[in-house]
Protein backbone atom coordinates (compact mmCIF):
# COMPACT_ATOMS: atom_id res chain seq x y z
CA UNK A 1 0.00 0.00 0.00
CA UNK A 2 2.90 2.57 0.31
CA UNK A 3 1.75 6.48 1.21
CA UNK A 4 0.09 7.65 -1.45
CA UNK A 5 -0.92 11.05 -1.40
CA UNK A 6 2.40 11.67 0.06
CA UNK A 7 4.69 14.54 -0.61
CA UNK A 8 8.34 14.84 0.89
CA UNK A 9 10.86 17.88 0.23
CA UNK A 10 13.82 16.89 -1.28
CA UNK A 11 15.80 17.92 1.78
CA UNK A 12 13.48 16.01 3.92
CA UNK A 13 12.82 18.91 6.16
CA UNK A 14 8.87 18.08 5.88
CA UNK A 15 6.53 15.70 5.00
CA UNK A 16 2.73 16.39 3.38
CA UNK A 17 -0.21 13.87 3.13
CA UNK A 18 -2.50 15.65 0.16
CA UNK A 19 -5.86 16.19 0.84
CA UNK A 20 -7.34 17.14 -2.75
CA UNK A 21 -9.57 20.52 -2.38
CA UNK A 22 -7.62 21.34 0.75
CA UNK A 23 -4.96 23.82 -0.39
CA UNK A 24 -2.88 21.40 -1.50
CA UNK A 25 -1.69 23.39 -4.77
CA UNK A 26 -0.67 26.44 -2.25
CA UNK A 27 1.15 23.96 -0.10
CA UNK A 28 2.96 21.92 -2.36
CA UNK A 29 4.86 25.19 -3.88
CA UNK A 30 5.63 26.05 -0.42
CA UNK A 31 7.49 22.67 0.23
CA UNK A 32 9.05 23.58 -3.60
CA UNK A 33 10.46 27.12 -2.69
CA UNK A 34 11.42 25.93 1.33
CA UNK A 35 13.86 23.64 -0.95
CA UNK A 36 14.92 25.97 -4.11
CA UNK A 37 14.34 29.66 -3.25
CA UNK A 38 11.70 29.99 -6.42
CA UNK A 39 8.24 28.40 -6.99
CA UNK A 40 7.90 25.68 -9.66
CA UNK A 41 6.97 27.04 -13.02
CA UNK A 42 3.68 25.59 -13.66
CA UNK A 43 0.56 23.49 -11.60
CA UNK A 44 3.18 22.01 -8.62
CA UNK A 45 0.33 18.46 -9.36
CA UNK A 46 2.72 18.18 -12.86
CA UNK A 47 6.37 18.62 -11.25
CA UNK A 48 8.41 15.45 -11.87
CA UNK A 49 11.31 16.85 -9.81
CA UNK A 50 12.18 18.91 -6.89
CA UNK A 51 9.81 17.45 -4.54
CA UNK A 52 9.41 14.10 -4.02
CA UNK A 53 6.10 12.41 -4.57
CA UNK A 54 4.78 9.05 -3.87
CA UNK A 55 3.43 8.80 -7.78
CA UNK A 56 6.99 9.34 -8.38
CA UNK A 57 8.55 5.52 -8.22
CA UNK A 58 12.22 6.95 -7.35
CA UNK A 59 10.65 8.86 -4.46
CA UNK A 60 9.14 6.00 -2.80
CA UNK A 61 12.06 4.64 -0.66
CA UNK A 62 13.24 7.58 0.61
CA UNK A 63 9.56 8.96 1.65
CA UNK A 64 8.93 5.19 3.08
CA UNK A 65 12.11 5.49 5.08
CA UNK A 66 11.13 8.70 6.44
CA UNK A 67 7.40 8.26 7.46
CA UNK A 68 8.51 4.80 9.07
CA UNK A 69 11.13 6.33 10.98
CA UNK A 70 9.33 9.51 11.53
CA UNK A 71 12.36 11.36 10.77
CA UNK A 72 10.53 14.38 9.59
CA UNK A 73 7.99 16.91 10.94
CA UNK A 74 4.46 15.29 8.95
CA UNK A 75 1.24 17.00 8.82
CA UNK A 76 -1.52 17.56 6.38
CA UNK A 77 -4.70 19.80 5.70
CA UNK A 78 -8.13 19.43 5.96
CA UNK A 79 -11.27 21.93 5.31
CA UNK A 80 -15.24 22.03 5.66
CA UNK A 81 -16.49 19.18 4.07
CA UNK A 82 -19.54 21.96 2.47
CA UNK A 83 -17.69 24.27 0.71
CA UNK A 84 -14.96 21.51 -0.27
CA UNK A 85 -17.95 19.32 -1.77
CA UNK A 86 -19.45 22.37 -3.15
CA UNK A 87 -15.43 23.53 -4.63
CA UNK A 88 -15.48 19.73 -6.33
CA UNK A 89 -18.95 20.75 -7.42
CA UNK A 90 -17.91 23.72 -9.27
CA UNK A 91 -14.15 22.87 -10.64
CA UNK A 92 -14.61 19.38 -11.44
CA UNK A 93 -18.14 18.81 -12.68
CA UNK A 94 -19.10 22.53 -14.08
CA UNK A 95 -15.52 23.38 -15.27
CA UNK A 96 -13.46 22.85 -17.79
CA UNK A 97 -9.89 21.31 -16.92
CA UNK A 98 -6.79 22.83 -18.03
CA UNK A 99 -6.31 19.84 -20.97
CA UNK A 100 -9.38 22.31 -22.32
CA UNK A 101 -11.36 19.13 -21.96
CA UNK A 102 -14.27 18.14 -18.94
CA UNK A 103 -12.98 16.25 -15.98
CA UNK A 104 -12.67 12.31 -16.51
CA UNK A 105 -13.89 12.10 -20.01
CA UNK A 106 -17.29 10.72 -20.06
CA UNK A 107 -18.61 11.68 -16.24
CA UNK A 108 -20.20 14.60 -17.45
CA UNK A 109 -22.42 13.13 -19.75
CA UNK A 110 -23.51 10.62 -17.78
CA UNK A 111 -24.19 13.23 -14.63
CA UNK A 112 -26.15 14.69 -17.28
CA UNK A 113 -28.26 11.77 -18.38
CA UNK A 114 -28.22 9.71 -14.87
CA UNK A 115 -28.98 12.59 -12.68
CA UNK A 116 -30.37 15.50 -14.50
CA UNK A 117 -27.62 17.55 -13.65
CA UNK A 118 -26.80 21.31 -15.48
CA UNK A 119 -23.53 22.39 -15.63
CA UNK A 120 -23.92 25.72 -17.74
CA UNK A 121 -23.31 24.68 -21.53
CA UNK A 122 -20.22 23.47 -23.74
CA UNK A 123 -18.25 26.09 -21.58
CA UNK A 124 -19.36 25.95 -18.26
CA UNK A 125 -20.48 29.81 -18.91
CA UNK A 126 -24.02 29.39 -19.11
CA UNK A 127 -26.87 30.57 -16.58
CA UNK A 128 -28.33 27.75 -14.87
CA UNK A 129 -29.88 26.40 -11.67
CA UNK A 130 -26.79 25.67 -9.70
CA UNK A 131 -28.87 24.68 -6.44
CA UNK A 132 -30.54 22.29 -8.04
CA UNK A 133 -28.07 20.81 -9.87
CA UNK A 134 -25.68 20.70 -6.81
CA UNK A 135 -28.19 18.59 -4.57
CA UNK A 136 -28.25 15.99 -8.00
CA UNK A 137 -24.69 16.08 -7.77
CA UNK A 138 -24.41 15.47 -4.13
CA UNK A 139 -26.96 12.34 -4.89
CA UNK A 140 -24.27 11.01 -6.83
CA UNK A 141 -21.73 11.53 -4.87
CA UNK A 142 -23.42 9.82 -2.29
CA UNK A 143 -24.28 6.68 -4.43
CA UNK A 144 -20.39 6.51 -4.94
CA UNK A 145 -19.23 6.95 -2.01
CA UNK A 146 -21.78 4.28 -0.56
CA UNK A 147 -22.29 1.92 -3.41
CA UNK A 148 -19.31 2.91 -5.87
CA UNK A 149 -22.15 2.74 -8.19
CA UNK A 150 -21.92 4.46 -10.90
CA UNK A 151 -18.35 4.85 -10.41
CA UNK A 152 -15.61 4.63 -7.65
CA UNK A 153 -15.47 7.73 -5.44
CA UNK A 154 -13.23 9.94 -6.67
CA UNK A 155 -10.26 11.38 -4.51
CA UNK A 156 -12.03 14.97 -4.56
CA UNK A 157 -15.25 14.49 -3.09
CA UNK A 158 -14.25 11.30 -1.06
CA UNK A 159 -13.91 11.66 2.34
CA UNK A 160 -10.99 13.82 3.77
CA UNK A 161 -10.25 10.84 7.05
CA UNK A 162 -10.26 8.45 4.48
CA UNK A 163 -7.34 10.23 2.84
CA UNK A 164 -5.70 11.17 6.02
CA UNK A 165 -6.08 7.54 6.93
CA UNK A 166 -3.98 5.79 4.77
CA UNK A 167 -1.07 8.08 6.12
CA UNK A 168 -1.70 6.24 9.48
CA UNK A 169 -2.30 2.84 8.55
CA UNK A 170 0.86 2.28 7.13
CA UNK A 171 3.02 3.58 9.94
CA UNK A 172 2.76 7.43 9.48
CA UNK A 173 2.01 9.84 12.80
CA UNK A 174 1.16 13.55 11.63
CA UNK A 175 2.69 16.04 14.08
CA UNK A 176 0.01 18.85 12.94
CA UNK A 177 -3.28 18.79 11.05
CA UNK A 178 -3.90 22.27 9.85
CA UNK A 179 -7.13 23.77 8.32
CA UNK A 180 -7.60 25.26 5.05
CA UNK A 181 -9.68 28.04 6.78
CA UNK A 182 -7.22 29.18 9.06
CA UNK A 183 -4.08 28.39 6.21
CA UNK A 184 -2.09 30.96 7.26
CA UNK A 185 -1.81 30.37 11.29
CA UNK A 186 -1.67 26.59 10.68
CA UNK A 187 1.17 26.74 7.88
CA UNK A 188 3.38 29.09 10.13
CA UNK A 189 3.36 26.59 13.22
CA UNK A 190 4.59 23.69 10.59
CA UNK A 191 7.37 26.54 9.47
CA UNK A 192 8.33 27.53 12.90
CA UNK A 193 8.84 23.56 13.76
CA UNK A 194 11.45 23.17 11.19
CA UNK A 195 14.52 24.18 9.44
CA UNK A 196 14.34 24.64 5.55
CA UNK A 197 17.15 25.45 3.37
CA UNK A 198 15.46 28.49 2.04
CA UNK A 199 14.30 31.38 3.87
CA UNK A 200 10.27 32.00 3.09
CA UNK A 201 7.85 34.76 4.18
CA UNK A 202 4.79 33.18 4.23
CA UNK A 203 2.97 36.25 4.14
CA UNK A 204 4.37 37.14 1.02
CA UNK A 205 3.65 33.85 -0.77
CA UNK A 206 0.63 34.10 -3.03
CA UNK A 207 -2.35 31.67 -3.45
CA UNK A 208 -2.20 28.73 -5.60
CA UNK A 209 -5.87 28.28 -6.37
CA UNK A 210 -5.02 25.98 -9.88
CA UNK A 211 -9.15 25.47 -10.32
CA UNK A 212 -9.78 29.20 -9.91
CA UNK A 213 -12.02 30.28 -13.40
CA UNK A 214 -11.95 26.37 -14.17
CA UNK A 215 -16.45 26.91 -13.81
CA UNK A 216 -18.85 29.19 -12.64
CA UNK A 217 -18.74 31.50 -9.68
CA UNK A 218 -20.49 30.13 -7.45
CA UNK A 219 -23.94 32.62 -7.09
CA UNK A 220 -25.00 32.21 -3.61
CA UNK A 221 -23.96 31.58 0.14
CA UNK A 222 -22.78 28.13 0.66
CA UNK A 223 -25.84 27.66 2.93
CA UNK A 224 -28.15 28.23 0.36
CA UNK A 225 -26.78 24.89 -1.62
CA UNK A 226 -28.23 22.77 1.47
CA UNK A 227 -31.23 22.36 2.49
CA UNK A 228 -32.12 19.98 5.40
CA UNK A 229 -32.24 16.54 2.81
CA UNK A 230 -28.70 17.74 1.22
CA UNK A 231 -27.39 18.32 5.06
CA UNK A 232 -28.24 14.80 5.92
CA UNK A 233 -26.49 13.64 2.68
CA UNK A 234 -23.92 15.44 3.47
CA UNK A 235 -23.47 14.13 7.16
CA UNK A 236 -23.92 10.74 6.02
CA UNK A 237 -20.56 11.00 3.41
CA UNK A 238 -18.51 12.77 5.96
CA UNK A 239 -19.81 12.15 9.17
CA UNK A 240 -15.99 11.44 10.71
CA UNK A 241 -14.70 14.41 8.87
CA UNK A 242 -17.31 16.76 11.06
CA UNK A 243 -16.37 15.01 14.05
CA UNK A 244 -12.49 14.60 13.90
CA UNK A 245 -11.73 17.83 12.12
CA UNK A 246 -14.30 19.90 14.59
CA UNK A 247 -16.57 21.60 12.02
CA UNK A 248 -20.28 22.25 12.38
CA UNK A 249 -22.64 20.13 10.42
CA UNK A 250 -25.33 22.47 12.23
CA UNK A 251 -24.63 25.32 10.23
CA UNK A 252 -23.40 25.29 6.80
CA UNK A 253 -22.84 29.38 6.65
CA UNK A 254 -19.77 28.63 9.28
CA UNK A 255 -16.79 27.55 8.03
CA UNK A 256 -15.11 27.64 10.80
CA UNK A 257 -14.00 24.83 12.85
CA UNK A 258 -15.77 24.79 16.43
CA UNK A 259 -12.81 23.06 18.68
CA UNK A 260 -9.33 22.22 18.48
CA UNK A 261 -8.28 18.92 16.48
CA UNK A 262 -7.37 16.29 18.86
CA UNK A 263 -4.22 14.00 16.94
CA UNK A 264 -4.27 11.46 19.49
CA UNK A 265 -8.30 11.09 18.61
CA UNK A 266 -7.32 11.20 15.03
CA UNK A 267 -4.64 8.64 15.37
CA UNK A 268 -6.63 5.89 17.30
CA UNK A 269 -9.90 6.31 14.94
CA UNK A 270 -7.85 6.47 11.60
CA UNK A 271 -5.23 3.41 12.61
CA UNK A 272 -7.93 1.16 12.58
Amino acid sequence: MGFPGTWMTESESMVYRVVPKCACSTIGQIMYYSDHGEFFDGDIHDAKTGLHKWALEPSQEPISRNVQNHTSYSFTCVRNPYTRILSSFFDKICGIQRNGKRYRGNLVPLLIQKYGIEVGGEDGKQEFDQIASFRRFLLFARDTIRWRRPMDPDIHWSAISGHVSTFIVNGGKYDKIIWTEAFNDGMRDVLDAIETPKPLDLAQIPRFNESEGHGPKRAHPVEDYFDDLSMHLVYEIYKRDFNLFKYDFENPANKMPTGQIDLDEVHAKLGD
